[in-house]
């Protein structure tokens, strides 16, 4: 099993940035897709970004379009979501989750790890 680990959340304004990052490490990261949802409180948990585990593929929510980019260092292990224009809206937990497959899926219930998330807050 992959373990995930994210960083780099924080507080910042509204129509601000921010880049979280998700280290894999364990049983061989390359083999996974990865995905990043987020959970507002009170809230179910939502698919935000996924890429392939080749990085040819990437899919989004269509309220982070155009504003967020989820990209993947292969040499690092490393999955990144580059968060740009951000808004209040945009406040929730951030979490990693991976798959061993070559698709990008969209649901939770298809990911097989996750990490322990990481605070986004967007103020306005």
């Amino acid at each position: 099993q992959v373990r995930l680990l994210e960083s780099g959340g924080g507080l910042v304004q509204a129509g601000g940035s921010l880049r979280l990052s998700c280290a894999a490490s364990g049983r061989t990261p390359p083999r996974y897709s990865l995905g990043w949802f987020r959970q507002a409180p009170g809230e179910e948990r939502v698919f935000v970004a996924g890429i392939n585990r080749d990085g040819s593929s990437t899919k989004y929510a269509d309220s982070v379009k155009g504003r967020f980019t989820i990209s993947r260092d292969a040499a690092k292990n490393t999955v990144y979501l580059q968060m740009n224009s951000l808004k209040p809206e945009d406040t929730a937990v951030y979490y990693c989750a991976g798959r061993e497959t070559a698709a990008v899926f969209t649901g939770k219930e298809y990911y097989q790890a996750w990490g322990q998330g990481t605070q986004v807050i967007v103020s306005s």
